[in-house]
């Protein structure tokens, strides 16, 4: 499956455990496999040695689709180390991309040309005037797989759970099961996880009537009783306390 499985031996505070819950004294580590690694950086290389001559977008283009694929598929075992030696070949490749299409120019320039500067992050591979950029394979997150429960079937009717689970239930609206699984399975109010059976309700973090876009970004999921408590809130005018003019005038700032 392109996975490397070792069992390390650690103390006691590391070490895994059994299901009767007895110290095993060693702990698995699964990391990606140096053979897919390299199969990985190989298709890369590939790639960009048959787009020597398209333009910097159309390249980005191609390698996003395959990066986000490769760290998608490893991204809830020990990967961020082989993630780091990917991007560090991938710079490679591309500047030997970017020095074969100026052989006139210096290496400087070339980088110059194509690498830009986002917050902190001097090397950004992206055209300039453009908002695409290519991914980076560190910036995709390491995301534990998390065991379904014993008594768990996908049957049960327990909506919420696999909602909060998946992102997705046939019985659930695709926005309430989106934000239940971004909010993993909590209320972003009180912070109790939802049960089957509660009463839910989107709010909107920053009320439309007050500018707030109608986005995945500003909205949440609340318990009945916790939008009704929000939105209570939200109406509560900020009153301004009058200043006495004789005050101002004997005492200015």
């Amino acid at each position: 499956m392109g996975f490397t499985i070792r069992q390390l031996p650690v103390g006691k505070c590391h070490s895994g455990k059994n299901r009767g819950g007895t110290l095993l004294g060693f702990k698995t580590i699964i990391t990606p496999s140096k053979a897919k690694l390299n199969a990985h950086t190989q298709k890369v290389g590939q790639l960009i040695e048959r787009h020597k001559s398209v333009p910097q977008s159309d390249l980005i283009t191609h390698l996003n689709p395959i990066i986000r694929g490769w760290t998608n598929y490893y991204a809830s075992v020990v990967s961020k180390r082989i993630f780091n030696k990917a991007d560090s070949i991938l710079f490679s490749q591309l500047k030997a991309w970017a020095e074969h299409r100026h052989p006139n120019k210096s290496s400087q320039w070339s980088c110059q040309k194509y690498w830009q500067t986002i917050g902190s992050d001097n090397w950004v591979f992206k055209p300039k005037n453009l908002g695409l950029r290519l991914l980076k394979h560190r910036e995709t997150p390491i995301v534990r797989h998390t065991k379904v429960q014993g008594n768990r079937s996908p049957f049960d009717g327990d909506w919420v759970y696999w909602s909060s689970r998946m992102g997705k239930h046939p019985e659930a609206p695709t926005r309430v099961a989106t934000l239940l699984k971004m909010q993993k399975g909590k209320c972003a109010y009180c912070g109790l996880f939802f049960q089957d059976g509660d009463l839910m309700e989107i709010d909107h973090k920053i009320p439309r009537s007050k500018g707030g876009k109608d986005s995945y970004d500003n909205r949440q999921l609340l318990h009945g009783h916790c939008h009704d408590a929000k939105t209570a809130t939200d109406n509560v005018a900020v009153r301004v306390p009058e200043i006495d003019e004789d005050y101002l005038n004997l005492n200015p700032f």
